[in-house]
């Protein structure tokens, strides 16, 4: 005899079973494709943490300004000379630029200068001036180092640093650096490098047309008169 309430019972258990193998593949096919944590889930909030400090960590400028020597850091001093304010006069042996104020004083900054066999000397103007200038190295600077890039962009990274003065026509410019703990040296291929400080302050002074007087490795600049050696 057919038993109803039997086929009813089984039925519902057909379909339950029946549920259980849909959800069973539904979740087999959302794992494979990212995988899900195991039964049971224990959810736990995420913890939480103390955001970090923010301190304001010095340039690197900055840092090697500190360090600098006392000689060679931004300073108004006596001399005399006679050459017109505003005039720009490189001490090459000495590492000096000095910015001339007139009244028989000067602003000196600390400089690096050119190594041996890239020292030059004579009378320029600046024809141009930029701000956070692109560096282009010459053919016979990529001659002499071929690893060097053929233009660089202008920013914090750059050799040329924050502010440029080009001199003439000439390949040589009064700028900035990224290696502020050379000033002082005789390291570069002729160009006169500050720290990004002090080439930002010396380029507020300076105008296209100034006078440049860069002083040759035998000569002081102790009483510049403007003359060339």
């Amino acid at each position: 005899m057919f038993n109803l309430d039997g086929f009813t019972f089984n039925s519902r258990r057909a379909v339950a079973f029946g549920a259980l193998a849909i959800g069973a593949i539904a979740f087999s096919g959302a794992a494979a494709g990212s995988p899900l944590p195991l039964f049971p889930f224990i959810m736990t909030p995420p913890a939480q943490s103390a955001p970090p400090s923010i301190q304001a960590a010095p340039s690197g400028d900055e840092g090697a300004v500190a360090a600098m020597p006392a000689r060679l850091k931004r300073q108004i001093v006596s001399y005399a000379t006679r050459e017109a304010p505003g005039t720009i006069i490189i001490d090459t042996p000495n590492t000096y630029l000095y910015y001339v104020l007139g009244g028989g004083q000067a602003i000196r900054y600390g400089i690096g200068v050119g190594r041996d066999g890239f020292t030059w000397s004579g009378v320029q103007s600046v024809s141009k001036k930029a701000e956070w200038p692109d560096w282009t190295p010459p053919p016979e600077m990529i001659a002499r180092q071929p690893y060097l890039p053929r233009q660089m962009a202008g920013g914090p990274g750059n050799p040329l640093g924050a502010r440029a003065m080009y001199l003439g026509g000439t390949v040589y410019r009064i700028h900035g650096t990224n290696a502020p703990a050379t000033i002082g040296t005789h390291v570069s291929s002729g160009c006169i490098r500050l720290t990004n400080e002090d080439v930002t302050d010396l380029y507020s002074r300076v105008n296209v047309g100034t006078k440049v007087i860069v002083l040759p490795m035998d000569r002081r600049a102790d009483s510049a008169d403007g003359k060339r050696g």
